[in-house]
């Protein structure tokens, strides 16, 4: 009999930044490592990562982690703990690694140990074994994991969907899922995203007549926007274009290399042919496929709106389509994106949310998983709280001990002995990493804090010199400022802040002594209080007194 801890590091009360973990005794197994894009309010960064800490401390017993799809939200972190722990396994079916390989070599990161899964085929871990099963999700070769462990299965799902058109690559195997359930599965982790959708998901994920009638009814160029690599999606796409003269351009080296990957894997259907070069880029019965490369959604195409991109220009012309929903957090930016196009003049076509589904898991879809797994205990995961709940919900009205479901919070653990939950409390420490750029873990609620303090209301620099022995003013106090008035129409308001900063510095200064620190904060203190009085504005103030 073993000892099994259950707990996510991301993924829990969120959308985005998957990663859950299984402890059985002392072998650990890590399902996804995805990133979460960051909101509107936080301010420069691109995207949130786990903090990997637990991973570091305990890379001794991590036997693996095991990629479910190759979408950032599931595999987006990889790049960032792989230049920390180079050594650590990660496994992947085919595709997965390539998508893998190419983040890897944006990163000019050289990782060996890297391991590629087939489907239905067990991986033996001592006592322990992981069993990868295909999922239907919109990439090929998705698939859901088994860790069957002396207590019985756990069975992580990912991203999925039930869809008997979807074949080949993007198949479920029903029949294995069966099996599984038929051996004892102690706990069943299911997404949660689309848990208060009734219904099943299929068919309201598909998008081709709209698409045929877009392609139909325009005569002009068409961009098409699209999140990661949503290979169904786009073989949507290229499924309508092979019946029209169009031909395509694909903006992104990361994008490209996937399709064109996919297409030699026979994964994606469509003729290299028609895959124009960047110059073909403003051609008029061209299709331009815009996505981003782990950046923040809209990235690619808001650079391309304000003109800053150095191949495409929108026209009145042009007509751009929304192909992926909208997702939270990015309303601000989605609705600026929009207001720039209307002003360009452009066609604009947004596939609604709610009509056209992403490939995600509604309560019919998780009714039938849950019927087919006969879990003894059920977490949902990956989601917003309240679609922990909802999912929650879905195994109650299929007969679930509302007991045996398990709502959890990142780093909150669900603790097993001898197949029984024993609800101990038990936490892990969980927190987030903010990367900027090519910075990470700098980021913090400070640095956010002054980011905002800048957009809100700008900055004052006062700067000063004094003589090293007499202690006389040299030069200063001058006032600079950026973002915040135009000193050309505010001189008396720079005049008055110049005489407080004056007035400080002689207080605290004395024949042989300069009290600076008093000096730094009597400036910032009395000219922020004089600035707020007149504009009812806070700049940050940065203060630069030398001796020289």
């Amino acid at each position: 009999m073993s000892k099994i801890k259950i707990f996510a590091l991301g993924g829990l009360n969120e959308d985005g930044k998957n990663m859950y973990v299984v402890e059985s005794d002392r072998d650990i197994f890590i399902f996804d490592a995805g990133l979460k894009y960051a909101d509107d309010k936080m301010l420069g960064v691109d995207y949130i990562i786990p903090n990997y800490d637990y991973i570091k401390k305990n890379r001794k017993n991590i036997k693996g982690v095991f990629i479910t799809h190759g979408h950032y939200d599931n595999m987006g972190a990889l790049t960032e703990i792989l230049k920390d722990i180079p050594d650590l396994p990660i496994y992947g079916t085919s595709f997965t690694m390539e998508i893998i390989k190419n983040e890897l070599l944006a990163d000019n990161l050289n990782i060996k140990n890297l391991h590629v899964i087939k489907p239905h085929k067990k991986i033996n871990f001592g006592k322990n074994s992981i069993f990868p099963i295909s999922l239907t999700h919109m990439v090929p070769e998705n698939v859901g994991y088994v860790l069957y462990t002396p207590d019985g299965a756990i069975f992580y799902t990912g991203n999925f969907v039930f869809d008997s058109t979807m074949l080949g690559a993007y198949k479920t195997d029903i029949g294995k899922l069966a099996y599984v359930g038929k051996q004892g599965v102690l706990c069943l982790l299911a997404e949660s995203i689309y848990a208060d959708k009734q219904g099943f998901t299929s068919p309201h994920h598909r998008t081709a007549s709209a698409l045929r009638e877009i392609l139909n009814g325009n005569e002009g160029r068409i961009l098409y926007n699209i999140y990661q690599a949503q290979l169904y999606r786009i073989q949507e796409l290229f499924n309508e274009i092979k019946n029209t003269d169009r031909n395509v351009v694909i903006m992104g080296k990361n994008l490209e290399s996937v399709i064109l990957k996919a297409i030699d894997m026979h994964y994606v259907n469509f003729d290299k042919k028609r895959i124009l070069p960047i110059n073909h880029v403003r051609d008029k019965k061209i299709v331009v496929i815009v996505s981003d490369e782990r950046e923040k959604p809209f990235s690619n195409l808001k650079r391309i709106v304000r003109g800053y991109d150095k191949f495409v220009t929108v026209t009145s012309d042009d007509t751009v389509i929304f192909a992926s929903p909208i997702e939270d957090g990015m309303e601000r930016t989605a609705t600026k994106l929009l207001d720039g196009l209307a002003k360009i003049g452009a066609n604009v076509i947004e596939l609604s949310r709610k009509k056209y589904l992403s490939h995600h898991a509604s309560s019919e879809d998780l009714m039938l998983m849950i019927d087919l797994m006969q879990p003894k205990y059920y977490m949902p995961v990956i989601g917003e709280y309240r679609h922990q709940v909802a999912n929650r919900d879905v195994a109650l009205e299929v007969g679930m001990d509302e007991d045996h479901i398990l709502l959890r919070l990142n780093g909150e653990v669900a603790y097993f002995e001898n197949g029984e939950l024993v609800d101990n409390g038990m936490k892990v420490p969980v927190d987030d990493i903010l990367i900027d750029g090519l910075a990470a873990g700098d980021v913090g609620e400070l640095v956010l804090k002054d980011r905002e303090l800048l957009s809100d209301s700008g900055i004052v620099i006062i700067t000063a010199s004094i003589d090293k022995n007499s202690k006389d003013i040299l030069a200063g106090p001058e006032v600079v400022t950026r973002g915040f008035i135009f000193a050309g129409d505010n001189v008396d308001l720079i005049k008055d802040a110049q005489k407080i900063a004056l007035d400080v510095i002689l207080e605290n200064t004395k024949s042989n002594y300069v009290d600076f620190s008093k000096v730094k904060l009597g400036i910032r203190d009395k000219v922020g209080k004089y600035f707020y009085e007149q504009t009812e504005c806070k700049p940050m103030i940065l203060i630069v007194i030398g001796e020289v």
